[in-house]
């Protein structure tokens, strides 16, 4: 089997990797892409893509409930949850097969196989067990991603209990079911199952739910949640967990007592774990700290010509963020000049419930901690002519300003289309841009990003409609 040698190695094809190996390739670089499953990685394939287009149909579905709100006589629909699911299938298999064109486009070679690091600038690859290629080169990045979290004696097992991508392709759509952990992906599960038409429990062990966003933030979403009705226990531990022929019966501790509750499926979302296992950092100088890959400011590991990007490099745990880094570390590599390494307050981070929760930079709480002396705005939905027309009254902008130097901090949404919005706050503050250029700034009307300026003008004591 003879040697391949290229100028740069990525182990993993997922939205860090693919970008990396294309934009080596954009920079003349001979580029190989090493892949054991699916191109697209975790996002593509059981992640970001599928589940939006799972939480469309539940969009949907809501809206079809409400039809009378908008003047139409409404006719009674169902919902079929296998054509659900194989749309959602179909939708992930669409951008799979768009990422291999974007490799051939590039010239990317692509092998499937598992790569192993195997000594200085050598990855050994297998397939079903068999050595299918020996790779060379000066430089490799690792971009293996992360899978689900398990607790112990609460392990997926595909029937009962359902990691993220049981929950993905149900066989059957459960009348109750219970969400462990609050985060991105249990809230996302959450708000799909309960807007189509399952009982919800949600339980995290922190005080709030999603928990990295501002309190503000977290309590208008708890708070909509339960009108919808979605039953949330907070600062509750899962006890015990008892499997019967099709239901599960699981016992939570909140607050000082102890209850019962008996539903048709348990969904596990309660985090990642790095992939580092089986990629050869045995007797590299790659350290890993809690199963993640630790790296300096532009990817770079303790082993020389070893990088990581993406989940396998720690949080935050976004694909947006795990293509940034592939670009920063593969510019880094080619020896451009003007590299910076990223800025993960300038990173928005979205969750697609309904109402959708966006914010980038600070919380309110944090820019406190850290010493700011903050201004502070805020502008309801329901002062916004396009949200009441949408009939998306509910839902709110918060944004956070240093008093003395009038730069944005943070911004914080919650409502109807803001992980489309927060984009603007986002160049805003890669921009460095302060509350006077915002202020100066035209917002079309009518339009929901009319809020944006609102929120704004607010923290000055300008807002003008409320």
């Amino acid at each position: 089997m003879a040697e391949q040698a290229f100028d740069l190695i990525v182990l993993g094809g997922g939205p860090g990797g693919y970008v990396a190996a294309i934009r080596a390739a954009q920079l003349g670089m001979k580029a190989v892409v090493v892949e054991r499953e699916h191109l697209g990685g975790i996002c593509l394939n059981w992640g970001c893509i599928p589940t939006k287009a799972l939480l469309r149909t539940s969009e949907i579905n809501h809206l079809l409930q409400h039809l009378t709100d908008f003047g139409f006589d409404a006719v009674e629909s169902h919902f079929n949850i296998d054509k659900v699911v194989k749309r959602s299938r179909a939708v992930a298999k669409q951008l799979s097969t768009g990422v291999g064109y974007l490799l051939r486009k590039n010239k990317v070679t692509v092998i499937d196989g598992a790569g192993k690091l195997a000594g200085r600038q050598t990855v050994q690859v297998t397939k079903d067990g068999k050595d299918i290629a020996t790779l060379k080169a000066p430089h490799i990045i690792l971009a293996t991603g992360a899978r689900a979290r398990q607790l112990p004696g609460i392990e997926s097992d595909g029937k009962l209990i359902w990691s993220y991508k049981d929950a993905m392709v149900p066989p059957m759509f459960p009348k109750s079911l219970l969400v462990i952990g609050s985060g991105a992906i249990g809230i996302e599960f959450a708000s799909f199952y309960l807007n189509m038409g399952a009982q919800v429990t949600v339980v995290e062990v922190l005080p709030r739910i999603l928990a990295v966003e501002d309190d503000e933030i977290s309590a208008f979403a708890h708070k909509a949640f339960e009108k919808q009705g979605m039953k949330i226990l907070t600062s509750a531990n899962v006890k015990r967990v008892k499997k019967g022929t099709d239901t599960v019966t699981v016992t939570i501790e909140a607050g000082g007592k102890t209850q019962e509750i008996t539903v048709d499926r348990v969904i596990s979302a309660v985090g990642i774990v790095g992939n580092v296992e089986g990629i050869g950092l045995e007797g590299t100088g790659v350290k890993v700290d809690r199963t993640h890959v630790v790296i300096d400011e532009y990817c770079r590991t303790g082993e020389p010509g070893v990088y990581a990007i993406g989940d396998l490099a720690g949080p935050p745990w976004l694909a947006h963020k795990a293509s940034h880094e592939g670009v920063i570390c593969v510019e880094k590599i080619a020896g451009l000049n003007d590299v910076h390494p990223m800025d993960v307050l300038n990173i928005p981070g979205c969750t697609y419930c309904r109402p959708q929760v966006a914010s980038v930079g600070l919380t309110e709480a944090r820019a406190r901690e850290q010493g700011h002396e903050v201004k502070v705005g805020h502008f309801p939905f329901i002062g916004n002519g396009k949200a009441i027309a949408m009939g998306e009254p509910e839902g709110m902008i918060k944004t956070v300003f240093d008093a003395k130097t009038g730069e944005m901090l943070g911004a914080h949404m919650v409502g109807a289309e803001v992980t489309e919005l927060i984009q603007g706050y986002t160049i805003a503050r890669t921009l460095e841009t302060t509350e006077a250029e915002l202020i100066h700034t035209v917002f079309p009307h009518p339009t929901v990003s009319e809020t944006m300026h609102e929120a704004v003008l607010d923290a000055y004591k300008r807002a003008i409609h409320f």
